[in-house]
């Protein structure tokens, strides 16, 4: 069986450890840095195998160079020359074998333009989404458009509903705090929020999320519904879901 563990690093990251119960070897997604990797690796007598890259940030990347030179472990990530120590260069379409389990590759530009989020199906099916998807928020545009972020945020959208999302970083409180104003009549958001609040109260991570409870809570998923509209409305644009999604976007900025 596939387990999937968290380990903290930086001040809001996680780094996604990946391990079948029948094996010593794993993987972890976006090692921001080494020394939780390293510890968490030596403390239970693991051995990295793989590393799985979403995007070239520094809080993504921080540890590849060190665990490549300590483990030497199969490194994948996206077509990105600056990122260094990447073996297997991968995109839209590619399929990759990780801890026995398939998983795609899916091009997810908006935060940055060689974003890609790693999805395997099954019952839950797991995706890795890095900066794009957040719980009840979305990433930052560093790079890319309003218009890619809406599309790749409409392309999560479509997987399974108990589809697992494991994002990068612990944002949940701070972007349900927008999303209760974002969202006002969304009863859901404001007890998301209550859940958060004793969650982090008690240090434990509040992820991971499914894409069934983000199409309840997360406002950037949810720019059709009359609440949001409305909202928007006070902040910018309204006309139609991608103006309402930009609206939303640049208000979170100065939230």
């Amino acid at each position: 069986m596939l387990s999937v563990t968290p380990i903290p690093a930086l001040s809001d990251n996680y780094i996604w450890l990946l391990r079948q119960d029948t094996s010593q070897s794993v993987c972890v997604v976006d090692p921001g840095e080494a020394a939780p990797v390293i510890e968490f690796l030596e403390r239970e007598s693991l051995t990295l195998d793989t590393i799985l890259i979403t995007h070239h940030h520094q809080d993504h990347t921080g540890g590849l160079d060190a665990l490549a030179k300590r483990y030497s472990p199969r490194v994948i990530g996206p077509d990105n020359p600056s990122i260094k120590g990447i073996d297997e260069r991968v995109g839209e379409g590619d399929q990759v074998r990780i801890m026995g389990r398939l998983f795609e590759v899916m091009a997810t530009p908006g935060h940055t333009l060689d974003h890609i989020s790693y999805f395997t199906p099954g019952i839950p099916g797991l995706l890795f989404c890095g900066d794009t998807l957040f719980c009840a928020g979305c990433g930052r545009l560093f790079e890319g458009t309003p218009e890619q972020m809406f599309t790749s945020l409409n392309r999560f959208a479509e997987l399974p509903e108990d589809t697992l999302v494991f994002a990068a970083h612990e944002y949940t409180q701070a972007n349900l705090t927008f999303a209760r104003a974002a969202d006002p009549d969304n009863d859901a958001v404001t007890h998301a929020l209550q859940e958060c609040e004793k969650a982090r109260m008690l240090d434990r991570p509040t992820l991971p999320s499914t894409i069934g409870r983000e199409l309840k809570i997360n406002p950037y998923l949810r720019v059709g519904t009359d609440s949001v509209r409305q909202a928007a409305d006070s902040q910018g644009a309204n006309d139609d879901d991608l103006a309402t999604f930009t609206t939303l976007r640049e208000w979170k900025n100065r939230f």
